[in-house]
């Protein structure tokens, strides 16, 4: 095990090539007050990009931002901190909770600047239709509601369209 840097960890960026592509990294900040430093910045995405990881999801904190975004890496943080302070790996593999979250290796995560989860693999091949008919029905709904046509009434017909057509999870009446 090196000493010299906090990324300096050739077991754990092997580990990190095991794992099924596309790739993102799962951090669990162990300290008493996570994202006091943050471990993920440019030079972590910059390995993360050539080890095909698009992104990365902690409970801690990352920096570099402008720069991170500009390469195209995706992360999902508890904060956003200007140092690495004391960063060191304790451990990889198992299991680690974000947010309330619990993420394994090999579990197939989706997230935005809300929020994470994770996606049975039983299902994921079902995602991109079910999500695609349900961009389709929002929108159509979104395009109401900027209409001169909107009403109340016209709405809640709408809305039960949608769920039934969309199978959407709002409450059908």
């Amino acid at each position: 095990m090196s000493q010299r840097c906090y990324y300096d960890r050739m077991d754990w960026w092997n580990y990190v090539t095991s794992c099924p592509e596309p790739r993102v990294m799962v951090l669990q900040d162990m300290d008493a007050k996570p994202g006091f430093g943050a471990f993920v910045g440019e030079i972590h995405a910059a390995i993360g990009i050539a080890l095909h990881c698009v992104g990365c999801v902690t409970n801690g904190a990352v920096r570099d931002l402008p720069a991170v975004e500009a390469m195209g890496f995706q992360m999902f943080s508890g904060n956003v901190s200007v140092s690495h302070a004391y960063a060191h790996i304790i451990e990889f593999g198992a299991p680690v909770e974000i947010g309330g979250l619990k993420i394994s290796s090999g579990d197939l995560i989706d997230g935005d600047r809300h929020g994470v989860l994770t996606i049975p693999k039983s299902i994921a091949a079902q995602v991109p239709a079910v999500a695609a008919k349900i961009r389709q029905c929002e929108g159509e709904l979104l395009d109401f509601c900027r209409s001169p046509q909107f009403s109340l009434e016209e709405l809640s017909s709408r809305m039960r369209k949608a769920s039934a057509a969309c199978d959407l999870p709002w409450p059908r009446r």
